[in-house]
């Protein structure tokens, strides 16, 4: 009886004074609730909520109070993670709705590239020549590459999720109005792209200003690898959805994603936030862990245009290769991106559902492989197998050089099966480059991480604009050995790619990232002024440092002492007479013993 008893009241509390738990929080202590232990982060058992910085937290939503703002057996920094894994998984499932429409579109009238045709009711569209076929793919990185930068300085000023969610909802309100612009003029859809591109600009940027304040250090590879998956997923799904719906009806891709990233942004506004400290219901243990681990670095001031050591930037080389080894990557992920589907189409024959079916494969083993990378990244660096350096240049090297090769393999493909062997190993094996490049930011400085993410994919944009131009003349005569042409300049791009970041990637932290020495000492509310009213927490000799020395027992005047009279006709006066003895005072010469 007395089991059925406790089963019963554990059932009860599972579903009634669940709701209670977080209703009955201190306002002060939002989110600290009644924990087990801090053993999961590392922290003392003798640390408790009542030990830690009594900090203003947010108040509590009116759904706080009946489920937390977590996402089911994960922690709030994974939550995060997937979130903003989700929520590149929709920007790049965006980027697939065109490439696969005008696959569609030309399938049915049997024209090749050839929108010269009725469409809907009975509306004429231009003919779209390779130059014009390559603005329009081209256009949305005209946008996206002059958003790069500005877009770390925006995480820098505002909070970065904010950004992060607004680019997004930004880019679905964009795709909606695609169709119409097809159907309108091209020129009307070029300036939609160029504005979805600015909109999305500030995507990376902003995710690195997340994980400032939320990656510990020793999990930077792992949290960044899982959000930045969700751009090869996006892949993944994009490519096989978008082309079934445009099967259906070629406008569906674009309301489709849409409709989805509509509903996305509002599970982000309700799980993801800025800081740790702001978030309402995070675990108490799970706050302390993340703070300590971070230190004050993230207590410092932002940087601004002033501020941000340009200089030293454009001259470091650390900075340089990842530059480089941004621009070669992005290269061969547009051309997989814009002409995966249509290499598979012109040179074995797929039609549109099988070419995105197929061309989703290689995607999703990388996918998978991009978080284990991160793992085994993180792995390497806390067990001190290998140096931070020595990892990145591993893998980023190793996942360039892999790629590089079978794409080689893909050039010399005369068979669907052999191609997509290949294709499908060299993708899925460059996943473990983003444990590389992608995250070697934070390493080399943390600071300034969403401003280096804005230089380096904004000249790796750049590889979007030259891409299509160079490969739709390419490819223009349609003939297989053209396709072996495209694969073999993106197999010598990575080997470029590969020898600059061998020689001249770091993993350390470089001297100009340290914050200015004005800026190293960080106000805390729990420890401002109380150094200037006791010396408890402290050495003596620290808080007497450029204060003024007032003796508070004699009659000195001073108008800033209420001890101290104001009268300058007193004589100042010892509290007690001067010791005379020669045993503990005097010199050495001058004592007896």
């Amino acid at each position: 009886m007395h089991i059925v008893g406790g089963l019963k009241d554990r059932t009860s509390n599972l579903f009634s004074g669940g709701m209670q738990r977080f209703d009955h929080l201190d306002s002060r202590k939002q989110g600290y609730g009644q924990m087990d232990g801090g053993h999961e982060y590392g922290l003392d058992e003798r640390e408790s909520p009542a030990s830690f910085d009594e900090i203003e937290r947010p108040p509590l939503r009116h759904v706080d109070k009946y489920i937390r703002a977590e996402l089911p057996c994960l922690s709030a920094r994974y939550t995060v993670a997937v979130m903003t894994s989700l929520g590149f998984i929709i920007s790049f499932g965006i980027r697939c709705n065109l490439s696969m429409a005008k696959l569609s579109l030309s399938d049915e009238k049997n024209a090749e590239m050839n929108f010269n045709k009725t469409i809907g009711h009975g509306v004429k569209k231009e003919v779209w020549s390779a130059n014009w076929a390559s603005a329009i793919d081209s256009s949305f990185f005209w946008g996206y590459l002059v958003t790069q930068i500005p877009g770390g300085f925006l995480a820098s000023f505002f909070p970065s999720n904010r950004i992060f969610g607004a680019a997004i909802i930004g880019s679905s309100i964009c795709n909606l109005f695609i169709p119409l612009a097809i159907d309108v003029s091209k020129y009307i859809l070029i300036m939609v792209r160029v504005v979805q591109g600015l909109v999305e600009g500030v995507t990376y940027p902003a995710c690195h200003g997340i994980w400032r304040f939320w990656a510990p250090p020793l999990e930077r590879s792992r949290l960044a690898t899982i959000a930045f998956s969700g751009s090869y997923a996006g892949i993944v799904i994009g490519l096989p959805v978008s082309g079934y719906l445009a099967h259906l009806n070629w406008k569906a891709p674009f309301y489709f994603y849409s409709i989805v990233g509509m509903l996305w942004y509002a599970a982000f506004l309700w799980l993801v936030f800025e800081k740790p400290r702001k978030h309402p219901t995070i675990d108490v243990f799970e706050l302390k862990y993340i703070e300590k681990s971070l230190g004050e670095s993230v207590q410092q001031a932002m940087p601004t245009i002033a501020t941000t050591p340009w200089h030293d930037i454009v001259r470091s080389k650390p900075v340089i290769a990842i530059v480089v080894a941004n621009f070669c990557r992005s290269w061969n992920f547009y051309m997989l991106v814009l002409y995966q589907s249509a290499y598979l189409k012109e040179v074995f024959g797929y039609d549109t559902a099988e070419a995105g079916l197929v061309g989703a494969l290689p995607h999703l083993l990388m996918t998978i492989i991009v978080p284990f990378g991160g793992m085994l990244a993180d792995h390497l660096r806390k067990s001190g197998t290998m140096t931070t350096t020595n990892v990145r240049k591993l893998f980023n090297c190793g996942g360039f050089g892999l790629e590089g090769f079978f794409f080689l393999l893909v050039a010399l493909s005369n068979t669907s099966g052999k191609a997509l062997t290949a294709l499908t190993l060299g993708v899925a094996f460059s996943g473990f480059a983003i444990s590389g490049y992608n995250v070697n930011h934070l390493d080399i400085a943390p600071r300034y991480a969403s401003i280096l993410m804005g230089i380096s994919n904004g000249i790796g944009t750049l590889a979007g604009l030259i891409c299509p131009i160079a490969i739709d003349h390419i490819v223009e005569d349609k003939k297989p050995m053209s396709w072996s042409i495209v694969f073999t300049i993106a197999a010598c791009v990575h080997l470029f790619g590969i020898t600059f970041y061998g020689i001249y990637a770091s993993g350390e932290l470089q001297y100009w990232a340290e914050p200015p020495v004005d800026e190293k000492q960080v106000w805390s509310p729990t420890k401002a002024e109380i150094t200037k009213e006791t010396a408890f927490n402290e050495p003596q000799a620290d808080t007497q440092i450029n204060k003024p020395t007032i003796n508070y027992g004699a009659t000195q005047p001073n108008p800033t002492n209420p001890f101290a009279y104001a009268s300058s006709m007193l004589e100042q006066q010892a509290v007690q007479p001067e010791a005379k003895d020669t045993y503990l005072h005097g010199t050495a010469e001058d004592r007896t013993y």
